[in-house]
């Protein structure tokens, strides 16, 4: 009986915190699909998300810190995540290919 009611607190606990991390990204974004980043923080954000890049560490650098100038947005992580930044995730080279890391 414990059990049961232990997991139901850890559903409804995951629940909660689901329902939280959607609000936070909601709430970063503006209604022109870009965040809420000042310029000096783009490259701490995208030191992180250019963390696991290897050998082309510095123009994945160069390319997010581009990007997040200009949407003032960084996903989160070290990969994807780009739906939670339109802007970031939008737009794209000559060739239609991503241009934001």
């Amino acid at each position: 009986m414990a059990m049961t009611k232990y997991l139901a607190l850890m559903v409804v606990a995951m629940f909660a915190l689901s329902m939280l991390q959607s609000t936070l990204v909601l709430a970063s974004q503006n209604s022109s699909g870009k965040g809420n980043l000042r310029t000096f923080q783009c490259p701490g954000r995208c030191d992180k998300r250019c963390s696991k890049v290897g050998h082309h560490h510095q123009t994945c650098m160069e390319l997010c810190q581009k990007c997040c100038k200009t949407c003032l947005c960084v996903p989160p992580g070290t990969y994807g995540n780009k739906a939670s930044c339109p802007c970031y995730n939008n737009w794209k080279t000559k060739r239609n290919g991503p241009k934001c890391p």
